[in-house]
């Protein structure tokens, strides 16, 4: 039964957070004291809920019996791919344990290092907990307040960023090194991708879009488009990478004479475009964390200065005696900067959009 325990008054530190104390006769009754923990959990209608934690482990068996579990049936006719897809699909859509079975022990053989690997390097937060002759087990163990959805996709634009850094390096480097990054950054952030997609799902289904950090269930659809964005910036490193390495092999094996690799002037201004295009998106990310309408309507003004910027770069290229191979690179990378800036427009409209209602005053 709900007991009514008053009023307390809410202060605030001088740190900016807010703090209220815990009524005595609760916190003696439940066991709770210096250093212990509590969890809180936000109701549809804004009210919130402190529960202490060993109340959790407590009902962590029951919650169990909860899980969310699937089979996925394997015969001689099915296709690896095929099963893969159902198997990333039951992940996507919030599955918390897929048993796949097979219906022999010869296919199963040939299938279980397949779906060890899809488990190590595609379903984040997911392991193997049993396996037979004809079973395999999967548990997906990581919960959305162990991994919050904003640090993922923070995640995974560091890595997208960084693997386009690295292609682009790729050109002026000798080794392998540049290139084979990049390929590693962008299974990571397929894996985070996927994992975003779980959580907001998730979020969607429970009802828990505020524990997720939305006001509002609609907000969820806004995330949706940046971790596509994300995931494009990710694709078209690889593409540059691609380039890179097929340009390269072209010189190692004397398929192709160049007196200078690259025009070094026009590869630093490709660099400087690059690197601006960069800061526009992590500076439109940032104004979407903070929910901040004025840095992300600040940030579209500046976009709208570079709209000419890659448009100058073909121009000066063009009047350069450059190898066709060469040219086609330097062109992805400014095409590639040209996305990065248009999808850091996109990031900035979703932080319009879900904010313009807190900074507009109503006419009641």
């Amino acid at each position: 039964m709900a007991k009514h325990l008053g009023y307390r008054r809410i202060q605030r530190t001088g740190r900016g957070s807010y703090i209220v104390s815990l009524p005595k006769n609760w916190v003696q009754r439940t066991g709770l004291e210096k250093g212990s923990e509590v969890a809180f959990r936000v109701q549809e209608d804004s009210s919130m809920i402190l529960i202490p934690r060993r109340i959790t482990e407590r009902n962590k068996e029951v919650d169990e019996s909860e899980l969310r579990e699937f089979w996925v049936y394997v015969d001689e006719k099915d296709e690896f791919k095929s099963v893969r897809r159902k198997i990333i699909s039951l992940y996507a859509v919030s599955a918390d344990v897929i048993h796949i079975r097979f219906t022999n022990d010869k296919i199963a053989a040939s299938y279980k290092r397949a779906i060890s690997n899809l488990v190590k390097n595609i379903l984040l937060g997911s392991e193997i907990t049993d396996e037979t002759n004809n079973e395999i087990t999967v548990k997906i163990l990581i919960r959305h307040h162990e991994f919050p959805v904003e640090k993922a996709i923070r995640r995974m634009s560091i890595l997208a960023l960084s693997a386009i850094r690295d292609a682009i390096v790729a050109l002026k480097v000798a080794d392998q090194g540049s290139t084979s990054s990049v390929i590693d950054a962008h299974d990571d952030v397929d894996r985070l991708n996927l994992y975003v997609i779980r959580q907001l799902k998730y979020g969607l289904e429970q009802n828990l879009f505020r524990e997720l950090g939305f006001k509002t269930p609609k907000e969820s659809l806004g995330y949706r488009i940046v971790v596509n964005d994300i995931k494009s910036i990710a694709d078209n490193a690889v593409n540059i990478a691609n380039s890179v390495t097929n340009f390269k092999k072209l010189v190692d094996d004397e398929m192709l004479f160049l007196r200078e690799t690259i025009d070094e002037e026009l590869y630093s201004q490709i660099l400087e475009f690059n690197s601006a295009a960069h800061q526009l998106f992590d500076d439109s990310l940032k104004a979407m964390f903070k929910r901040d309408y004025e840095h992300a309507d600040g940030t579209i003004s500046r976009l709208e200065a570079f709209a000419t910027r890659g448009n100058d770069l073909i121009a000066v290229m063009s009047g350069k005696r450059l190898d066709p191979n060469v040219s086609s690179i330097f062109s992805l990378i400014i095409d590639n900067s040209r996305r990065i800036i248009e999808y850091s427009r996109n990031i900035a409209e979703v932080t319009l959009n879900r904010t313009i209602e807190e900074v507009s005053s109503q006419r009641f």
